[in-house]
């Protein structure tokens, strides 16, 4: 396995996942509005065609996505967390380097470090390697498969 493009893959996702758990907790909110707004199902004990009604199956629907919402929610706080913990162990000036090349990747941003740092392109790309190689090690412990 290739730690380090994971890491990579890792940074790029990390601020749409960070953004996630506040929409996943919005659509849970607006799928517990639209169940309510369901209606029963006629217990009348008049045959449905086909044997289930409409309404059964848009609530158990309902249900059903929010409980993988929910599962979501919770995989994603995890992942968001693990992310962050590794974030933390790096200096600033290693959060800095990965937050320009892959959280916050912009055209520039070699030429932005290398102002920012007082550095030469060389060394900005050294430090990225660095900063990788820390942020790897980080987060799974190891940054080459044997």
């Amino acid at each position: 396995m290739n730690w380090k493009r994971e890491a990579i893959d890792k940074l790029r996702n990390y601020e749409a996942r960070k953004q996630a758990p506040a929409n996943i907790q919005q659509e849970i909110k607006r799928l517990e509005v639209e169940y309510t707004g369901i209606r029963s199902a006629v217990t009348d004990g008049t045959p449905v065609s086909g044997g289930t009604s409409t309404r059964e199956d848009m609530m158990l629907s309902n249900i059903v996505h929010r409980d993988e919402l929910k599962r979501s929610l919770k995989e994603t706080r995890m992942w968001v967390a693990t992310v962050e913990k590794a974030l933390a162990v790096l200096s600033e000036e290693e959060r800095q380097v990965l937050d320009r090349f892959y959280i916050h990747a912009a055209k520039g941003a070699v030429k932005d470090l290398c102002e920012l740092l007082n550095v030469e392109q060389s060394t900005v790309y050294r430090k990225r390697d660095e900063a990788l190689r820390h942020f790897t090690i980080a987060l799974y412990g190891v940054t080459e498969t044997a």
